[in-house]
């Protein structure tokens, strides 16, 4: 019986790319927050042959861009993949940003927009400011942690 060949093991991440990379993962904002774990990539071509191992020294949150650094300095590119999200749009947005960071909801902010994950009891609150929210599915990459990196974690944390 042969045994397969062990997958490719990224064991170091950086916030950006140093060149050209030799696949992708596409991963949600929960997908992108981890340590070790196996994980198909969206293509290949590198040659890598369609998974490797991410093995980091400890959990890591990964952002859109960062790229997952193998063993032998290949790099993998990290997407955020599309995921279901509240679109919360209002015109007060700057109060209505408050209150959602007042509950350290993770929130993607724009110019006319603001993006969380469902929650029926913040889209509840957010209505009875005035917000208007509509369910999309998009990328979502949240603003990070008070110092600009990080995450942003619930009290349920």
């Amino acid at each position: 019986m042969n045994a397969a060949a062990p997958l490719p093991r990224a064991t170091g991440t950086r916030d950006h790319a140093h060149g050209p990379a030799s696949g992708r993962v596409a991963l949600d904002y929960e997908g992108r927050f981890l340590r070790r774990k196996v994980l198909q990539l969206a293509d290949d071509d590198g040659g890598i042959g369609g998974s490797i191992l991410v093995d980091l020294p400890k959990t890591t949150s990964l952002d859109h861009g960062s790229v997952l650094v193998l063993e032998d300095g290949r790099e993998i590119a990290v997407e955020a993949a599309p995921e279901r999200l509240l679109e919360i749009t209002g015109e007060d947005l700057t109060r209505i940003a408050w209150h959602v960071g007042n509950r350290h909801t993770p929130c993607q902010i724009e110019g006319s927009r603001l993006l969380i994950q469902p929650d029926h009891v913040i889209a509840e609150m957010l209505t009875l400011l005035g917000a208007s929210t509509r369910e999309v599915t998009e990328p979502f990459t949240p603003e990070g942690g008070a110092y600009g990196h990080g995450r942003t974690h619930s009290h349920a944390h």
